[in-house]
């Protein structure tokens, strides 16, 4: 005979604020995903929720919030490009936070980059980008869930990687000799 495991209680005894430190103890990367905005010129957006999901075929996901420009442009457009951040470009990445940022033809004025084989800004000294077609997407609590397939990419293996841990960016220190 088998029997199954109680069902967890529907709400748990803990805060947003609470759930929201866990998920900070959680180190991350930090990456700024770009698409080509609908008025042709880029769009780009900083994003922590970022990992690999298959290696062949070769996919990633990207989390962005319901409803806004950025998930609404990589809806429309159907390709993203993750662009991994270098520890020197923390001020990219509080930039492309900023709801006050320039957009339209201004988005990337002062932002060195190139473009990808899809369109979307490839930005210029990161550790790595990779330049993806839409796969899937999928509206999960308040957030779209990207799933892209990895069509292009570039890694710089001297770049060191910008973190991101408990609400502070960080540096990785190297192992002791």
């Amino acid at each position: 005979m088998t029997t199954q495991a109680p069902a967890p209680p529907a709400t748990s005894g803990f805060s947003a604020k609470d759930f929201r430190m866990a998920l900070g103890s959680f180190a991350t990367g930090v990456t700024v995903v770009t698409t080509m905005g609908e008025d042709g010129h880029g769009y780009g957006m900083t994003v922590n929720a970022f990992s690999s999901v298959s290696l062949d075929p070769p996919l990633v996901l990207v989390c962005a919030i319901s409803g806004n420009a950025g998930s609404e442009q990589i809806e429309r457009n159907r390709c993203f490009a993750v662009n991994i951040l270098a520890v020197d470009q923390e001020p990219l990445s509080g930039y492309f936070a900023s709801r006050d940022r320039p957009r339209g033809r201004d988005a990337f004025r002062d932002v060195d980059h190139t473009q990808g084989p899809t369109g979307a800004p490839l930005i210029e000294g990161v550790v790595a980008h990779l330049d993806c077609r839409l796969a899937q997407s999928y509206t999960v609590g308040d957030h779209e869930v990207f799933i892209g397939e990895v069509l292009d990419l570039h890694i710089d293996p001297e770049a060191e990687p910008l973190l991101f841990h408990g609400g502070s960016y960080r540096l990785l220190q190297p192992p002791p000799a």
